[in-house]
């Protein structure tokens, strides 16, 4: 099967084992204690459901909530309780509020890294072993202290795929049913099928798939689903699962803004999400390494064209290398929480796109939904309906006009520099909101690149 741009397609996730030489080994720290940071900011009162207007989650207090998340898919494998702790605790603290974690992964053996086998007889999906779930729960429950929405992997589609299809549809389906009847009252749940699913166009095979999703579905009704298909996709593109999922995750490793938008623009539209695009430290095309500036132009573009949030990942922490700790705290993670920074704070849920560009009318470049993030120069712009709030985002330094006649009064206009979390006054700052204004970056931002965002906002 051909993949993205005509290259071989393997697993996205695979090919980074390869690339990085993963380590699968950790070894884990002799102690039962386990220390928590306190919540940084208020806790969600999960679980989480859809907005009323099918834009973005809420949670049961209807607040909205901005999926920020990180990708540990192998925490259950690879961490100990407590590493998993030091961890959490890490990633809560840069503003992190999501992680997404694969319950049955890797080889087909699937063990812990104390091994701990997910079943009790390989391969047989109706012999859940009750020790390996029983650490699942741990690590569950260990993120709902640290305040964190876990989208829970049920089984891997790729490495796993052959064992759902030598169980058949009716194991498959019990199989969902324990986890449903097990995780039911676990709040900080949203369930996301698929994991690069390849084969999602094979009907047999979408239907084992399905069965597991449905099973689960037969025991909880509190939890919201969801699926990741192939690269270049959205969860809607496989119709079979419109009945099932309640959130469409859109999956890209060209410019963003293309896939997120035409997620947000289907008829059918759900609230969408960016699952996973470039991680950090990888190359996953051959044509664009995950680079601080590659992901602030994923994480912008993708936000400003009506995602309701997104994940980020990291090469040495998706399955948790041998130097994991060391890359912790790279400048990817930190700018994904100046991310946050900027848009949770604001009407973020409000925003509509600029798709028509009656806000940035002048400079907003070209959209293609091909090539590399790099390589587009297109501005993605939003404004809130009532002309409160618009943001833009520019990819490169250049002149642009805004049509300050679609503010709702006078606005305070800043620039907001993406790789350091700071803000920049703009001179002569407030404008009136009356016909339209030419706005030039400062120059470099200061990782020396030429992204900023424009951020205004009407007193």
């Amino acid at each position: 099967m051909q993949g993205i741009r005509g290259l071989p397609f393997l697993s996205m996730r695979w090919m980074r084992i390869s690339e990085l030489v993963l380590a699968v080994a950790l070894i884990s720290i002799p102690s039962q204690a386990q220390v928590h940071s306190e919540p940084q900011e208020p806790a969600v009162a999960f679980p989480l459901r859809p907005s009323a207007n099918q834009r973005y989650l809420v949670d049961q207090n209807n607040l909205p909530f901005l999926i920020a998340g990180d990708s540990p898919q192998f925490l259950i494998l690879h961490l100990s309780v407590e590493e998993a702790d030091f961890y959490m605790a890490n990633r809560q603290a840069i503003g992190f509020n999501t992680l997404w974690i694969t319950l049955v992964t890797e080889s087909v053996g699937g063990a812990t890294y104390d091994g701990i086998p997910p079943f009790t007889v390989l391969g047989d999906l109706a012999t859940p072993n009750e020790s390996y779930f029983v650490r699942a729960d741990d690590m569950i429950r260990l993120a709902a202290l640290h305040n964190q929405l876990v989208i829970l992997d049920p089984i891997d589609t790729i490495q796993w795929l052959d064992v759902l299809r030598s169980n058949g549809l009716t194991k498959a389906r019990d199989y969902g049913r324990y986890l449903g009847a097990r995780y039911q009252n676990f709040d900080n749940i949203v369930w996301m099928s698929g994991d690069d699913f390849q084969w999602w166009s094979d009907v047999i095979d979408d239907a084992l798939v399905q069965a597991v999703a449905l099973g689960i579905k037969d025991n909880d009704s509190r939890h919201i689903h969801t699926i990741e298909l192939t690269p270049q996709s959205g969860s809607l593109d496989d119709p079979a699962w419109a009945p099932i999922i309640t959130l469409n995750a859109s999956y890209t490793y060209a410019p963003t803004y293309a896939q997120v938008i035409f997620d947000y623009n289907r008829p059918n539209f759900i609230p969408t999400f960016m699952v996973e695009a470039n991680y950090e430290f990888e190359n996953n095309t051959g044509q664009e390494l995950g680079t601080p500036q590659v992901l602030r132009l994923q994480e912008y573009r993708a936000q400003l064209s009506g995602a309701a949030g997104q994940l980020y990942g990291n090469g040495y922490i998706w399955a948790f290398d041998n130097q994991w700790r060391s890359f912790l705290d790279t400048p990817g993670a930190a700018q994904f929480g100046y991310f946050k920074s900027l848009f949770a704070p604001r009407r973020w849920h409000d925003l509509i796109p600029d798709q028509t560009h009656a806000l940035v009318i002048a400079g907003y470049g070209t959209f293609t939904d091909t090539g590399t993030n790099l390589a587009s120069d297109y501005l993605t712009a939003a404004i809130t309906q009532d002309g409160a709030l618009a943001i833009a985002y520019m990819p490169s330094l250049r002149t642009i006009t805004v049509a300050m006649s679609r503010m709702s009064g006078p606005t305070t206009a800043r620039w907001y520099d993406p790789a350091s979390g700071m803000f920049q006054s703009i001179s002569g700052s407030p404008f009136p909101n009356v016909g339209t204004r030419d706005f030039t970056p400062p120059g470099p931002n200061s990782d020396g690149n030429g992204d900023w965002a424009l951020v205004l906002e009407s007193q």
